[in-house]
């Protein structure tokens, strides 16, 4: 008797999980559903406020892409944003290396410090980059756009956490047979950390891709410009044709979904590693 007592209250503590999980889904999808059908419809349509379309329109994405001019902006976006994205892996697979398996004086207070990085905000250092960029003569450009974002203090946290996790018997079995740390990091120990290479690069990438406050300081031109800021300029021009401006938006959004639901299971797995060893 007590236990199916016991049995149904679990039935009942279960169907009452997935019913607060099914509302929390429907309140996401709802407006992500809305914008979608509302990139179909016709000016009249969304003016009626019907849900659904009545007929599909998909020419609105294509005039859309035509309107907003996206192929170059898509093409600066996506240089920016992998040129962006594979520095940091390097860099930040170098740091967290060095940081988990090299015993020098000050190792800590790197640490430290690049932990600390984090929080620092791009718009305190904005001015003071815009100057030195000036200077250099990278201002509107890939270089002034993607090289002081080599750094990031997440990426060596995340890299030196997952490095203290893989066993050190393989990294001493391989220096025995003659490998230099070089070697070993490239060779063995990145190989292994995939999940926190791919944790990485979808973090990286999708945050450059999505960037905004950069590219409005340092381009001035408008073949430098990328898809956030042409969707802001697209949307102030035009701002009463939602149709139009709904599906740009899903134009500018896909590339960050479709990496996301592509490399999700990676993105757990690094992230949760984080936290395994201190």
């Amino acid at each position: 008797m007590d236990g199916t007592r016991t049995r149904t209250k679990i039935s009942i503590k279960s169907l009452l999980t997935h019913a607060v999980l099914w509302v929390f889904v429907g309140i996401i999808l709802v407006p992500i559903l809305w914008t979608f059908f509302t990139s179909l419809k016709t000016p009249v349509e969304i003016a009626h406020g019907t849900f659904l379309p009545e007929v599909w329109r998909w020419e609105n994405y294509r005039i859309a892409w035509e309107q907003a001019e996206f192929p170059r902006k898509f093409l600066n976006s996506f240089i920016v944003a992998i040129t962006v994205t594979l520095g940091q892996i390097v860099t930040s697979a170098m740091a967290g290396y060095a940081l988990a398996r090299m015993e020098f004086r000050g190792r800590d207070l790197i640490f430290n410090v690049a932990i600390a990085s984090m929080l620092i905000s791009e718009q305190i250092i904005i001015v003071p980059l815009y100057v030195m960029l000036a200077k250099f003569g990278w201002i509107d450009s890939y270089k002034g756009l993607a090289i002081p974002w080599f750094f990031n203090g997440f990426g060596v946290f995340l890299f030196r956490q997952f490095f203290l996790t893989i066993p050190k018997d393989i990294e001493e079995a391989a220096i025995v047979d003659g490998a230099s740390r070089f070697r070993i990091l490239w060779q063995i120990m990145l190989p292994l950390a995939t999940p926190a290479v791919l944790t990485l690069f979808m973090f990286t990438f999708i945050a450059e891709w999505n960037s905004l406050f950069k590219w409005l300081i340092l381009v001035k031109s408008p073949e430098m410009r990328n898809v956030q800021l042409g969707l802001t300029i697209f949307q102030e021009q035009f701002i009463a044709q939602y149709h139009l401006l709904t599906a740009a938006t899903i134009l500018v959004s896909l590339p960050s979904v479709i990496l996301f639901l592509l490399g999700q299971r990676y993105y757990i797995k690094g992230i949760a590693t984080t936290g395994v060893k201190g």
